[in-house]
């Protein structure tokens, strides 16, 4: 058979063929596709996940009411006013002073309004040494930080003025500006950094420029049009800027990924003689098929997100499909018409100071893991033992995960004065920075039965131990409509403000708004839609771990055609997961190690992030797991011994796969260095559990495991032959060796 007669089949050796054959239809199709995506997008506009769709439960149904009755909330703000120290009360003529003082100068900036005194509202501390003056921002609530800094100005000029007392502002708007200004360009920062990272670590694996910016182009060019498919998509499904962050995330890691592989396959085919027509046929059938499953297998994963119920999710785990989805078929189309024109010109600017490493047969081999497979294949039980151990040590702290909705002195430490007048604020007022809502709905606010209800409510709220008060009421008549602030005793404690949120729901609501007929008294607030939205995760944890573990075992069952091989991958990635949440839960709940990325006393995990985490881990760990399985499975095809198969395809893609890891690294990393607690422990865990997958994983437990398995890998029980054939029987000889065969002298299948 000659060199350029090598038979490939399969969906992504057919798209690669026809794509090499019309280099510039294919190049042109592409482009012409992120064009139009990305003008549709434009024209379309993005929709937004609203407020009232955010959360079921309560949440929800208090948003609705509000969102239906047409009331904006404004954004309300806070003055405490606080001695520093001494026997000044707020009944003394200077605190008094102070007070007046606070209401003038926020009403003089034109900028406020409903301002109330501590001493009309009994907004006044038990021990008599703080005080609130409240107001609310003029304007959409959702743009009041723009406005508030003439309001803060007029604070600070009061504070001047009165040194004996403390006097610091704080509320939506306040908190709002002050977080844009710490850390608004944080995310743009942590965007922007991740495609130099990606480039240069490129750079360094390939040596030469051309090479290096084709997968960094592939995934900026794949994130481009999904962003103007989120565009037209948010119209059936709302989006967020969330969402849009974690896609450019996901796009940048597998857009590069994809490439990378490809790419790789193909150079290492021109190196071992193969003509340029050849090496693009085998790397469009062997890695572009690992690209294919993989791809499939990540869509699914992130498909997992969207039965948890809740919008964010859902937004997230679209997005992040369609970017794998865009990336994967821009990686078996465009990637080799591209290449098909570029020929050599793809090893233009070489670097000069990198060496391009010694290569046999055309394939690049590791040093590093040929000396570790050496030691892994002698002794796999060892291996498999020390491995394993290792990572369920690891993943041990695990079992005892707290999760919670960080509070604001969790999610910024002391890095922020605002935190420390939020703290004081707490302790002054338990509750009173971030009250109960309870949105009463009836058909007459003004009914004598309904105001008795509130009335009651109120007080018993405060007899009930659930709050200390000052309970507030605001009546807004024209729409029936009356919200209730409840300060809950516990304060910035989640789990006692939670009982108190409990003892409100259970029993004060039923034995007073619960009794008159027609009245809807759902309570919201940040507590309650902290416990709404741990339930509702809750619940959507098991069928979102089954709908990806059962899909991806079926997928890796059709791929390889081996039921060894999809129960394998299921717990190798399960076991990379776990020790993913053991590292969380070891740094950010137990401070070990917490100095070195920042995370002292934060004490919990971020509700959402462990369900997050299994979905994207699931799936790019199926990146490296297919890719690997995929030269091993070849190997053994066509006349390797197990381990011998095992080694080739381990120490063949080490390159690659350790590439492709310390780009995902670096970029996840690069969150890990940002302050909001929540996107620091995405980072953090992100990066560990691909640095985990990459090595431990991929390295030492995957040979291990297969080489002690033998031919037992590739075990399908006769009942599941006639599943679909989704494997690929490409011929050419990457491997020289003679064909497999069984015991019996007959061809081996794998």
């Amino acid at each position: 058979m000659g060199n350029g007669d090598i038979r490939v089949r399969g969906l992504a050796a057919r798209a690669g063929g026809w794509s090499a054959r019309h280099r510039w239809a294919a190049v042109g199709i592409w482009v012409l596709f992120v064009i139009l995506a990305m003008g549709l997008g434009s024209a379309a506009g993005r929709v937004d996940v609203k407020d009232s769709d955010q959360l079921k439960g309560e949440t929800h149904t208090a948003a609705r009411i509000v969102e239906d009755a047409g009331i904006d909330e404004p954004a309300g703000e806070t003055v405490l006013i606080q001695a520093r120290g001494g026997d000044l009360k707020a009944t003394d003529p200077e605190f008094r002073d102070a007070v007046e003082a606070v209401v003038r100068a926020v009403e003089g900036t034109g900028r406020v309004t409903e301002v109330t005194s501590p001493y009309d509202t009994k907004t006044i501390s038990k021990d008599g040494r703080s005080a609130l003056v409240q107001f609310d921002m003029r304007g959409e609530s959702d743009t009041a930080g723009e406005r508030v800094e003439p309001v803060l100005k007029a604070v600070e000029g009061v504070q001047r003025d009165h040194e004996s007392l403390r006097i610091e502002e704080i509320g939506g708007a306040s908190m709002m500006k002050t977080f844009d200004d710490a850390f608004g360009d944080d995310f743009k920062k942590a965007e922007y950094s991740a495609v130099p990272v990606a480039l240069g670590i490129l750079l360094i694996a390939f040596g030469a420029l051309v090479a290096a910016l084709l997968p960094v182009l592939l995934a900026i060019t794949a994130i481009m049009a999904t962003m103007g498919l989120m565009g037209v998509v948010s119209h059936v499904m709302p989006m967020s800027d969330t969402a849009n962050s974690v896609m450019l995330l996901v796009g940048l890691a597998v857009g590069v990924d994809y490439c990378l592989f490809y790419l790789r396959r193909e150079r290492e085919e021109r190196e071992a003689g193969r003509d340029a027509q050849t090496a693009l046929r085998i790397a469009a059938a062997t890695s572009g098929r690992a690209i294919v499953v993989s791809g499939v297998t990540v869509c699914v994963a992130m498909a997992g997100m969207l039965f948890t119920g809740l919008a964010e999710f859902e937004a997230m785990g679209l997005a992040s499909l369609m970017v794998v989805a865009v990336a994967m078929v821009g990686s078996v189309t465009v990637l080799p018409a591209l290449l098909s024109l570029l020929g050599e010109r793809v090893e233009k600017g070489r670097l000069p100071f990198l060496r391009r490493r010694k290569r046999s047969g055309g394939r690049q081999d590791s040093r590093f893991w040929t000396a570790v497979l050496r030691r892994v294949l002698a002794k796999p039980v060892v291996a498999v033992v020390v491995a394993a151990g290792a990572l369920l040590a690891i993943s041990a702290p695990a079992l005892g995960m707290k999760t919670q909705q960080l509070t604001l002195d969790q999610e910024f430490g002391d890095s922020l004065p605002i935190v420390q007048t939020y703290n004081r604020l707490n302790d002054a007022f338990p509750g009173g920075s971030e009250p109960a809502e309870v949105i009463v709905k009836a058909h007459d606010i003004n009914a004598p039965e309904v105001k008795s209800a509130i009335a009651d409510f109120r007080d018993r709220a405060i007899s009930s131990g659930a709050s200390r008060g000052p309970v507030e009421i605001k009546l807004h008549d024209a729409q029936n409509v009356a919200f209730v602030y409840v300060p809950l005793v516990g304060g910035s404690d989640q789990d006692k403000a939670g009982a108190s949120l409990d003892t409100l729901r259970d029993e004060v609501r039923p034995a007073t708004l619960g009794k008159v007929d027609g009245v809807e008294a759902p309570i919201t607030g940040q507590v309650a839609g902290s416990e709404d939205f741990n339930d509702q995760l809750a619940g959507a944890v098991v069928p979102v771990f089954a709908f990806v573990v059962v899909f991806a075992f079926v997928l890796m069952l059709l791929s390889f055609r081996s039921l060894t091989i999809a129960i394998t991958s299921i717990v190798l990635n399960l076991l990379s997961v776990g020790a993913a949440y053991g590292i969380l839960v070891a740094v950010f709940q137990h401070g070990w190690g917490a100095s070195l990325v920042g995370a002292e006393g934060v004490g919990a995990i971020i509700t959402w992030l462990p369900l997050f985490l299994f979905v994207i881990l699931f799936g790019l760990s199926m990146d490296y797991h297919v890719f690997v399985v995929s030269r091993i499975r070849e190997a053994r095809l066509r006349g390797l011994a197990t381990k011998d198969a095992i080694r080739h395809g381990v120490v063949t893609t080490a390159g690659v796969v350790t590439s492709a890891a310390v780009i995902m690294v670096a970029v996840f990393a690069i969150f890990g260095t940002l302050s909001m607690q929540s996107m620091k422990q995405m980072g953090v865990g992100l990066a560990a559990a691909v640095l985990i997958d990459a090595t431990i994983i991929r390295g030492v437990l995957l040979p291990a495991v297969m080489a002690l398995l033998g031919e037992r890998n590739w075990y399908l029980p006769t009942w599941l032959h006639r599943l679909p054939d989704l494997t690929h029987d490409e011929t050419p000889q990457a491997v020289a060796a003679p064909a497999a065969r069984d015991d019996e002298g007959e061809p081996l299948k794998v």
